[in-house]
């Protein structure tokens, strides 16, 4: 089935960790790809080697600064392109039980990615397979298309009041 997580809450991203570590407690390969952010040392990063040749992660713009404005966004393009054609072939091979395009939706939103391509994808998936899609500001057509659609709100947030993202909690 298809999944969204969206909402200006804290969230969309561990809520599709959470779905890949209960995939790998069943067996299921996993392969996470991220579009927007990807930050070298996050936890994710520094658990995927336990679970080798089951869960993959696949960064594809890099930061060290967890700063990412929207002019950085859009400076992304090529490499929003270029996760998109290897999330085209991971969800095309077979290989794996579940697929986590983390961001795709932030992507979409800024014209990095186009719509119709994120569809078509969806309409492509094997039925077998798990697809999850994450960020903020989804599209209505994107979310009509899927099975599961949860809004995380934010209603109140550390961040607001100058808490930085704390390591093991945030990333």
């Amino acid at each position: 089935m298809v999944h969204i997580y969206t909402g200006d809450g804290k969230g969309k991203t561990t809520a599709a960790l959470g779905l890949a570590l209960r995939a790998l407690g069943w067996g299921l390969r996993v392969c996470f790809i991220q579009f927007i952010k990807g930050y070298p040392d996050i936890g994710e990063m520094r658990i995927a080697p336990v679970f080798e040749g089951r869960f993959e992660i696949h960064q594809f713009a890099l930061d060290l600064s967890r700063d990412i404005d929207e002019p950085k966004v859009l400076a992304r393009r090529a490499a929003a392109e270029e996760a998109m054609r290897f999330a085209e072939s991971a969800v095309k091979n077979g290989k794996y039980d579940l697929v986590v395009l983390d961001e795709i939706n932030v992507a979409v939103h800024y014209g990095l990615i186009d719509t119709a391509r994120v569809l078509s994808l969806i309409s492509k998936k094997p039925k077998r397979m798990e697809l999850v899609l994450t960020g903020r500001n989804a599209k209505q057509e994107i979310i009509e298309a899927a099975d599961y659609v949860s809004v995380i709100h934010k209603f109140k947030h550390p961040y607001d009041h100058g808490v930085l993202a704390r390591k093991g909690i945030d990333y």
